[in-house]
C-alpha cells in the first residue's frame, strides 16, 4: 500500500447540508440529501441542519467531530464568501487544520439558479457534495503565513474622506501620512459656497477639518506630492513619494486610497461656454462672490450621465442644483428658476424636505424626456414638458448645467501600482459592495470617499472613517496571519523549472520575482492563490495548495463516477 493510500485510509469525513432557512431546503429535500451522503466514499458522518452557521449548527459540528473521529469536514450550504471563514474557525476550535474544511455551493449555484427545477437542482446538490467529498478525502492540512506589521498608514488623497481617515488613525495613535497633489488641502470643497442641507458655509467647515488635520500628533502632511511607486505586501509596503522633485520612502503597514473623483467637462453639451452657460462648480464661484445679478436661471440635470458613455447616476447633481437654486434665491429673491430634470433624486426625509423648500420659494421643476432633449438657442430654451405634454419655450440670462462626478484620469496608473482593479467607469473598484465596501481585493489597501462611486461629503466623511477603521485593524497588531493556500514551487518540482518567467509575467499580484539566485521565488504574502501562475507553466511546476491536480482531478473523476 503506498503512503497516499495509507492517508486515505485514515480519513474521516463529515458532511452537514444546511437548509438555510428555505433558501436550500425550500426546494430540495436536504435531509435525504444527508442521508444518501451517507454511502459516499470515507463518509463517517453526515446530518443536515436548519442553519449551520448558527450556534447550534457550528455546536453540532464541533460534536459530531468528537463522537465520530471526524478529520475533515464538508459544509453544503451557502457562499464560501461569507460563511467559510466561520466554518473553518469552527473546526479549528474542535482541534482539526482549518484547511481540512470544503466548502460546497449549494445554494448560489444550485438551488437560487435552479428554483424552477426541483428535481433537477436536487441532483445537481447531490453531484456537488459528491464531489467535493472526493476533495476533501484529498485535502491537506496547511498552515497561516505570519506577516510582520509596521504601525503606520498612507492615506492617498487630502480631501474630506482623506482628511477623516487621516484623522481617525492619527488619534488611534498610528504614525499617517497624508499624501495631497495640490498645493493645499480640501479638495472641491474649497471651491463650493454651501454644503446641503444646513447650508453650512462650505469654506468654514472644510477650514475646521484642515486646521484638526495640522494640530493633529502622529500626522505628517505632504501637499504637491505624488506617490509614484508602490512595493511589498499588507503590513509592509514601500511607497515613493515624490515632491518637488525629491523622491522619498516610506515604510507602510496600510494604505487609503482617497483621491476623490473630477467633474466633468461639458465642452460640447448645451452650448457650454463657461460664460453665459456654465456649470454647477462654476456656478458656485459666482455665489461666494455674489456675483449673481441674472433674472432668469435655468438649470439642466443629466447633462453628460446617465447616458451611453456614461450611464450611471451621479447621485449628488440634484441636491447640488437644489442647494444652489436656493442660494440664488437668497441672494436675488427676484429670480426666476427654472429645473429641468429627468428624474430628482434626493433620498432621506431630509433631502426630500429640502426639495419642498426649493418649490416652496417659487423653484419651478420641468420634466424631460431624454428622447427630446432641450434645445438651446442664445436666450431661450425650448423643452417638452411632460407634465402638460406641450412643448414650452422659457426664456434665460445664465443657463447652470448639473455634470457628474467622474473617476479621475491618473486612477489606473495608480491601481497598477497597488494591484487593485477599477470598474466600468474607470472608478475602483471594492472587494464587494456590501460585504467588504471599504476593502479592495489586495489586503492592507482600503477605499473611501468618492474614488470608489459618487458620493456627498457626509458620505465621503462616514466612509473616511469606515476605511480608517478597516486600516486599523492591520495596524493593531505586530504580526498577523494571511492566507496559506498559495502557490508555491516544491522542492521535488524544482527540476521542472526552467526559469521561463511565464508565470512571473502573468502573475496579477506581482508576487513571483527571480531572486539573487536566478530563481523563481513566490512572495507567499502577496500571493491570492488564483492559480493563473500554475495554468500557465509549460513544466507543470507550480502548484496551488488546496487546488493541487490531484483534489481537482479527484472532483472530476467523483462526478464522472470513474
Amino acid at each position: 500500500m503506498s503512503e497516499e493510500e495509507k492517508k486515505e485510509e485514515n480519513v474521516r469525513v463529515g458532511i452537514f447540508v444546511c437548509h438555510c432557512g428555505s433558501n436550500i431546503g425550500g426546494l430540495i429535500d436536504c435531509h435525504k440529501l444527508a442521508e444518501e451522503s451517507k454511502e459516499l466514499p470515507f463518509v463517517a458522518h453526515a446530518e443536515d441542519n436548519l442553519y449551520t452557521c448558527s450556534e447550534t449548527g457550528l455546536a453540532a459540528i464541533k460534536k459530531a467531530i468528537e463522537e465520530h473521529n471526524l478529520n475533515r469536514v464538508v459544509v453544503a450550504s451557502c457562499t464560501p464568501r461569507t460563511h467559510e471563514p466561520l466554518f473553518r474557525e469552527c473546526i479549528s476550535e474542535a482541534g482539526l487544520n482549518p484547511y481540512l474544511f470544503n466548502f460546497v455551493n449549494i445554494r448560489d449555484q444550485c438551488t437560487w439558479v435552479h428554483m424552477k427545477h426541483a428535481q433537477e437542482a436536487y441532483d445537481k446538490a447531490k453531484d456537488l457534495i459528491k464531489m467535493g467529498a472526493a476533495k476533501a478525502v484529498k485535502l491537506e492540512p496547511l498552515e497561516m503565513i505570519m506577516v510582520n506589521i509596521t504601525p503606520a498608514a498612507m492615506v492617498i488623497g487630502g480631501g474630506v474622506a482623506g482628511m477623516s481617515a487621516a484623522l481617525s488613525l492619527s488619534r488611534q495613535g498610528f504614525k499617517t501620512y497624508l499624501v495631497e497633489k495640490e498645493d493645499k488641502l480640501g479638495g472641491r470643497l474649497n471651491s463650493l459656497y454651501k454644503l446641503f442641507p444646513y447650508d453650512i458655509d462650505a469654506s468654514e467647515f472644510i477650514g475646521n477639518i484642515i486646521s484638526n488635520v495640522q494640530n493633529a500628533k502622529n500626522l505628517e502632511i505632504l501637499t504637491s506630492s505624488q506617490v509614484i511607486n508602490i512595493e511589498g505586501f499588507v503590513g509592509n509596503f514601500e511607497v515613493e513619494v515624490e515632491h518637488n522633485g525629491t523622491i522619498n520612502t516610506f515604510e507602510i503597514g496600510a494604505i487609503i486610497v482617497a483621491v476623490g473623483s473630477s467633474i466633468l467637462d461639458p465642452t460640447g453639451l448645451f452650448g457650454y461656454d463657461g460664460n453665459k452657460r456654465i456649470t454647477q462648480f462654476e456656478l458656485e464661484s459666482k455665489l461666494k462672490n455674489n456675483k449673481i445679478n441674472q433674472k432668469d436661471i435655468i438649470m439642466i440635470q443629466c447633462v453628460g450621465s446617465r447616458i451611453e458613455e456614461r450611464p450611471y447616476c451621479s447621485s449628488v447633481c440634484c441636491m447640488t442644483a437644489l442647494k444652489n437654486a436656493l442660494n440664488i434665491k437668497d441672494q436675488n429673491p427676484e429670480a426666476h428658476i427654472t429645473i429641468l430634470f429627468r428624474d430628482l433624486y434626493t433620498p432621506g426625509t431630509e433631502y426630500e424636505e429640502y426639495y419642498r423648500k426649493a418649490r416652496e420659494q417659487g423653484v419651478l421643476f420641468v420634466k424631460y424626456d431624454p428622447e427630446k432633449m432641450p434645445v438651446i438657442e442664445e436666450t431661450q430654451v425650448k423643452v417638452f414638458n411632460e407634465y402638460i405634454n406641450t412643448e414650452m419655450t422659457i426664456p434665460y440670462d445664465l443657463l447652470v448645467l448639473s455634470t457628474p462626478l467622474v473617476a479621475n484620469d491618473d486612477n489606473k496608473e495608480l491601481a497598477q501600482m497597488l494591484k487593485v482593479p477599477l470598474e466600468a467607469n474607470k472608478f475602483f473598484l471594492e472587494a464587494h459592495v456590501k460585504l467588504r465596501p471599504n476593502d479592495f481585493a489586495t489586503d492592507g489597501v482600503y477605499i473611501g470617499g468618492s474614488a470608489k462611486w459618487p458620493v456627498d461629503i457626509t458620505e465621503s466623511i462616514s466612509q473616511g472613517y469606515a476605511a480608517a477603521s478597516r486600516a486599523s485593524t492591520i495596524l493593531s497588531h505586530d504580526t498577523i496571519e494571511v492566507e496559506g493556500a498559495t502557490s508555491c514551487l516544491p522542492e521535488y518540482n524544482k527540476s521542472l523549472c526552467t526559469g521561463c518567467e511565464v508565470c512571473v509575467k502573468v502573475c496579477p499580484f506581482n508576487a513571483i520575482i527571480k531572486n539573487e539566485d536566478d530563481e523563481i521565488e513566490i512572495i507567499e504574502a502577496l500571493c491570492k492563490g488564483c492559480g493563473v501562475c500554475a495554468a500557465t507553466c509549460t513544466n507543470q511546476a507550480l502548484v496551488i495548495r488546496h487546488f493541487t491536480d490531484d483534489q481537482i482531478m479527484s472532483e472530476i473523476f467523483a462526478y464522472g463516477g470513474e
